[in-house]
């Protein structure tokens, strides 16, 4: 018996109408020119704001969600989301400032990320928001800024726990990391800081993201419980805030199987009573970026030449990794897998070629397709690469050959 060929989980937040992908109701080709040029970003706001109103009906009530900003820190969409969670979370002072213009309160953006500046830090203890902290070295010169400027600012210890989230895309704790405190380190780093004029108030515990698996979501959501009601018992005051991270993925690739959210409520509802209990005054939060928008966003490029090199079709684009570095295999994959990619103003027309789609630039790794099924494409037509609302843009080379930046649109 022959195997199936495993195949992208269905894309049903952008209808077809009259053989055109629809974003926000406006077909793909009216779209391009409404936008005036190729390639763009385009984002939906019915589909972030059906994400996150998922999320509070899943979820367990009393849970904050946090929007993580890195995964697409546009303007427009963050000031779509702001009012709708309960705060957002920065890694530079540029998304600080995009986070402080959205009108969020500046104890509700928390700022995280190794390496920070001094003039990164003093910018933050100015703002007036949350800083994690990443080191030892780092609480220490958060202090000494406070001094100067004669403030007390806000501080979350971020910790690098002992585990780390299985089966996650990205891996950001357990082992050797440049990312937090060392579990194993907190008992000082924390009695260190209880004689520091900082106001401590939370933690941040963040071990993997781009996971699908609802127990191994389930295995660390219940040890970084664990984890911060130990340390909390070190704390110089009970924390008002436990950050337990995110990890929630969406399916990318062929096979991948949507999350089941109902289930991952279930788990959560399940685990917290017992920080609930034990510690009453302190919100729990959830921060997520990749599920908050990652479907919720499309890149079009326009096919310019259509050739045929020793038997395989190529459909070049205006478009490439410069712009959809993950979409073209590197950021983050081992072996190259196919995003969601479709011919944006044929989908009516039946699959009849196996055509690679690359982009303009003289590199062997700009693809955005590998021998993929479609109709037949011809110059002029629209390529549409599903699943690109988050980490896209802002996570590409855009200045790599010195091409145009692309437009980007919340319609």
């Amino acid at each position: 018996m022959t195997k199936s060929k495993p195949v992208h989980a269905p894309i049903e937040g952008f209808p077809v109408e009259e053989g055109e992908i629809t974003v926000g109701g406006m077909p793909v080709s009216r779209l391009a020119r409404r936008v005036g040029s190729t390639p763009f970003f385009a984002y939906s706001r019915d589909l972030i704001t059906q994400r996150i109103a998922k999320m509070r009906r899943e979820l367990p009530d009393g849970l904050h969600i946090h929007y993580a900003m890195k995964a697409n820190p546009m303007p427009a969409v963050v000031q779509h989301i702001a009012p709708q969670v309960d705060g957002l979370d920065v890694a530079s002072v540029g998304e600080m400032q995009v986070a402080l213009n959205a009108g969020m309160a500046p104890e509700l953006i928390s700022f995280a990320g190794p390496g920070k500046t001094n003039e990164e830090l003093s910018a933050a203890i100015a703002a007036g928001v949350v800083i994690n902290m990443e080191s030892a070295g780092e609480m220490r010169r958060i202090a000494a800024e406070a001094k100067v400027q004669g403030l007390c600012p806000k501080v979350a210890v971020r910790v690098n726990p002992d585990f780390e989230l299985k089966s996650s895309g990205m891996k950001m704790g357990g082992g050797p990391k440049q990312f937090g405190i060392d579990a194993e380190q907190m008992p000082e780093v924390l009695a260190e800081l209880a004689n520091l004029e900082l106001d401590f108030v939370g933690f941040h515990i963040f071990s993997g993201s781009q996971n699908l698996k609802i127990e191994a979501l389930r295995e660390a959501q219940e040890k970084t419980i664990d984890l911060a009601l130990r340390l909390s018992d070190l704390a110089p005051k009970e924390p008002k805030f436990v950050n337990i991270g995110g990890g929630l993925g969406i399916p990318y690739f062929p096979g991948d199987v949507p999350l089941d959210l109902p289930a991952v409520g279930a788990g959560l509802a399940e685990i917290l009573p017992k920080i609930n209990k034990e510690l009453p005054n302190t919100d729990i939060v959830i921060e997520l970026g990749r599920y908050f928008v990652g479907e919720a966003g499309v890149y079009v490029a326009k096919v310019v030449d259509r050739k045929v090199s020793r038997g395989q079709v190529f459909l070049v684009t205006d478009g490439g990794l410069h712009h959809q570095l993950a979409a073209s295999g590197n950021f983050g994959q081992i072996i190259r897998k196919n995003y969601p990619v479709a011919i944006g103003n044929k989908m009516s027309a039946p699959q009849e070629e196996v055509a690679d789609i690359v982009g303009c630039l003289c590199t062997p790794l700009d693809r955005l397709g590998d021998k993929m099924e479609l109709p037949k494409a011809d110059v002029g037509d629209l390529v549409v690469v599903f699943q690109s609302g988050a980490y896209g843009l802002s996570a590409s080379p855009t200045a790599f050959l010195g091409h145009p930046v692309p437009a980007e649109v919340l319609v």
